[in-house]
C-alpha cells in the first residue's frame, strides 16, 4: 500500500513539473504572437510581463516541493542583481527557509536511523528546526560527549524522508532545469551546467560524503585564527542525518549593519577561505549562501554546510591557474586565448581578434589585474553576471562554460556578490598574492600575518 501511494506521489510530482514547463511553453508561444503586432514600447511591455508571469510560476511550484527544483531556484537566485527584475523578485522568495517538516517526522527519522528516541539520545532535543532548506532541517541538542564525558552542544541536520526519490523525479525533467537556467538570458546552453548541477545534487543527498568534506576543511583549519569549521560528531551521524558542533553567532543580515571595518575584515576571511580551499584541497562548496555562514566579529567566521562540494582535477586547477597567471599577472593575451580555447570556454578560431578576446575575459580578473585598493560593489557583481550569461555580444555568441567551469564560476559570482553586498574595501590583488601558489607573495593585511603564522606552524 505504501509503495503505491509513493508511486502515486511520484506520478503527481512528475506530472506537475511537466506541467508547468508546459505553461512556461505556452507564454512564451503567445507572448510572441501577440508581439508581432505590438509597438517597441508594447513589445518590452509584454516581455516583461511573459517574464514575471513565468516567474511566480516557477517560484510557487518549486516553494513547495523539496527536492531539486527548488535546490536549483535557490541556486539561481545568487544571481540577484544580474536577473530581471521580475524574476528576482520572485526568485528571492526561494532564499528562505522550507516549510519545516512535524516533530513526529523528523524524530522518526531518528529512530530509524539510531534504533532509539530522541530522549534515549539527547540530554536535550529542540523539537523546533533552527533552520530549514531544501532537503533537510537542523535541530539543537545537547549529548553528553563520550570521549570527555562532558555536556556538549550540537546541531542536527535530518534530511526529509523520500527526498532523494522526490530529487530524482525532479531531475527526470531536465528541460524545466535548463528552463530556469536560461530565462533571461538569451542563448544560454545550459546542457552541460544541468549534466554537472545533477550530479551534485545526488551527491549532496548523502549525509555520509558531506561529513567526509566537513571533516577534510575542519582538519585543515584547525587552529585558525578566524576561520571555523565544526567538528562532525562521527557516532551520531549517517548518511540521513549529520551532527557537528553548534555554533552561535550573527547572521549575515546583522553583519550588514556593522561598522565598515568589520565587513571588510568578514570580506577577506570570505575572500582567503574560498581561494585558500581552491588552491590547497582542489576543492570548494559549490553553493556559497550568506546563510551558510556564522559571524563572531573581528573577522571570525564559522563556515557551515559542506553538502554541494565540487572536487576539481589536478588538470582543472592547473588551467585555473594558467588563466590567472596569463590574464592577471602576465597580461599576456595571447597567451590567454589559447588557455581558454584549448579549455573549451571560446571556440578555436572564432573571428574575434586576441585583443577583443583578452578585454572580454580580463573583466573576470579586473580586481586582482592590479595592486590598488578596491572596493566591490553591488554594479560590479551584477556586470560579472550578466558577462557570464548574457550570449547577445558579438564575441559572447563564440563562448561557452564547460562543464568543468560551471561550480567555479558559480563559487566566484556568489563570493562576488557578497563582497558587493558588504561594500568590502582592500588590497586584494596583493591578498591573491598570498594565496596564488605561483606568487606565494608575503602578508599584506594584519590578517595576512596572523593566517602566516598559523600557517607556518601547521606545515612544520
Amino acid at each position: 500500500m505504501a509503495e503505491k501511494l509513493f508511486r502515486r506521489s511520484r506520478v503527481r510530482r512528475t506530472l506537475a513539473v511537466a506541467g508547468l514547463g508546459a505553461r512556461i511553453g505556452g507564454g512564451y508561444a503567445t507572448t510572441a504572437a501577440r508581439k508581432m503586432f505590438a509597438s517597441a514600447e508594447r513589445k518590452e511591455q509584454l516581455t516583461a510581463e511573459r517574464e514575471m508571469r513565468t516567474a511566480e510560476q516557477i517560484t510557487e511550484r518549486l516553494g513547495h516541493m523539496k527536492g531539486a527544483m527548488m535546490k536549483l531556484g535557490q541556486m539561481a537566485s545568487y544571481l540577484d542583481n544580474g536577473l530581471p527584475d521580475a524574476l528576482r523578485l520572485t526568485l528571492q522568495q526561494l532564499q528562505a527557509s522550507a516549510p519545516p517538516m512535524s516533530r513526529e517526522l523528523a524524530e522518526s527519522v531518528i529512530r530509524e536511523e539510531f534504533g532509539r528516541d530522541v530522549s534515549d539520545i539527547f540530554l536535550e532535543w529542540d523539537p523546533t528546526p533552527i533552520a530549514a532548506a531544501s532537503i533537510g532541517q537542523v535541530h539543537r541538542a545537547l549529548i553528553l560527549d563520550p570521549n570527555t564525558n562532558t555536556e556538549r552542544a550540537v546541531a542536527v541536520k535530518i534530511q526529509y524522508p523520500g527526498v532523494d526519490q522526490a530529487i530524482e523525479a525532479d531531475l527526470r525533467n531536465a528541460d524545466l532545469l535548463g528552463t530556469l537556467l536560461s530565462l533571461g538570458f538569451k542563448g544560454l546552453d545550459p546542457d552541460e551546467m544541468v549534466a554537472e548541477i545533477r550530479e551534485r545534487l545526488i551527491e549532496e543527498l548523502d549525509y555520509t560524503r558531506e561529513a567526509k568534506n566537513q571533516r577534510l576543511f575542519a582538519d585543515f583549519y584547525r587552529g585558525h585564527p578566524y576561520i571555523n569549521v565544526p567538528e562532525v560528531v562521527d557516532h551520531l551521524s549517517t548518511s540521513r542525518v549529520l551532527t557537528t558542533d553548534l555554533v552561535v553567532g550573527h547572521t549575515w543580515q546583522e553583519l550588514l549593519s556593522w561598522s565598515q571595518e568589520e565587513r571588510d575584515k568578514a570580506g577577506e576571511t570570505l575572500f582567503r577561505f574560498v581561494f585558500r580551499s581552491l588552491y590547497r584541497f582542489h576543492m570548494f562548496n559549490g553553493d556559497p549562501h550568506p546563510g551558510n555562514y556564522i559571524f563572531h566579529g573581528n573577522g571570525k567566521v564559522s563556515f557551515l554546510d559542506f553538502g554541494l562540494i565540487k572536487h576539481f582535477t589536478d588538470d582543472e586547477m592547473q588551467t585555473f591557474q594558467d588563466m590567472v597567471e596569463a590574464a592577471a599577472i602576465q597580461h599576456d593575451d595571447a597567451k590567454f586565448r589559447m588557455i581558454v580555447e584549448n579549455a573549451g570556454l571560446l571556440q578555436k578560431d572564432a573571428p574575434i581578434t586576441t585583443d577583443e578576446a583578452g578585454e572580454y575575459f580580463s573583466h573576470f580578473y579586473s580586481p586582482v589585474r592590479e595592486s590598488k585598493i578596491t572596493t566591490w560593489d553591488s554594479d560590479y557583481a551584477t556586470s560579472i553576471v550578466r558577462h557570464t550569461f548574457d550570449r547577445s555580444s558579438p564575441i559572447a555568441q563564440y563562448a561557452s562554460v564547460p562543464r568543468a567551469f560551471v561550480f567555479i564560476q558559480r563559487i566566484n559570482l556568489g563570493l562576488y556578490a557578497l563582497l558587493g553586498e558588504l561594500g568590502a574595501t582592500g588590497n586584494y590583488r596583493l591578498i591573491s598574492e598570498e594565496i596564488w601558489p605561483m606568487v606565494n607573495g608575503s602578508p599584506s593585511t594584519s590578517m595576512g600575518a596572523e593566517e602566516a603564522e598559523w600557517l607556518a606552524q601547521k606545515l612544520n
